[in-house]
């Protein structure tokens, strides 16, 4: 389960047998997401995380949305 960064206390990363769409999964104390990146940044699923967390988790994607996807490649060879 590689690790992209930390920012503010969220982990970012992929599980090793990830599957399309591209997407990337947050996780902060109990708090847990999945926001897919391709076509278009979206929160498929959030569990104990407020809205404002929420928001800043899409803020700091976007913020680094070109590292994501290349190290999606990166890890899957695509």
């Amino acid at each position: 389960m590689p690790t992209i960064f930390e920012i503010n206390g969220y982990r970012f990363y992929f599980f090793m047998n990830e599957h399309e769409p591209i997407h990337i999964h947050v996780a902060k104390a109990s708090g847990k997401a999945k926001i897919i990146l391709v076509p278009d940044i979206k929160i498929i699923k959030a569990s104990n995380f407020k809205p404002r967390e929420l928001k800043q988790i899409v803020e700091i994607v976007i913020l680094n949305y070109e590292l994501l996807i290349n190290k999606w490649n990166e890890t899957f060879n695509k």
